[in-house]
């Protein structure tokens, strides 16, 4: 599975798209980060080694004791992505938008005014 693919599949869960958010104010232990969910440290652990094998996150030392720390650069590749389908639909458009115009003018000029009757 490449990169793109991976950091998409590890976003699809709300929890790990909470624990990527949270992250973004800054670096927290898994305690820290398990502490507002109804769940083990262990599944929050699982969590982050989801986001860890997708290069989201990174610990620096025992995964246990470090503090989680968020890899922002790698959205980069994911907003890359995006930006260059959005590009290609923002021209799409564009074009859609000329041909409508172009239609409704035509339509425009075709029509001729009624006249009033008595």
């Amino acid at each position: 599975m490449d990169q793109l693919s991976r950091l998409f599949a590890a976003l699809t869960d709300p929890t790990r798209r909470d624990l990527v958010a949270r992250l973004t104010e800054g670096d927290a232990t898994v305690g820290e980060l398990a502490a507002p969910y109804d769940m083990s440290v262990q599944a929050v652990s699982k969590h982050l080694k989801v986001l860890e094998q997708a290069g989201l996150v990174s610990r620096a030392g025992p995964a246990h004791r470090s503090p989680v720390h968020l890899e922002a650069e790698v959205f980069d590749l994911m907003t890359g992505w995006i930006e260059r389908y959005r590009r290609c639909a923002e021209e799409r458009y564009r074009r859609l938008d000329t041909l409508l115009a172009a239609m409704n003018e035509g339509t425009s000029n075709d029509e001729q005014p009624l006249e009033e009757t008595a």
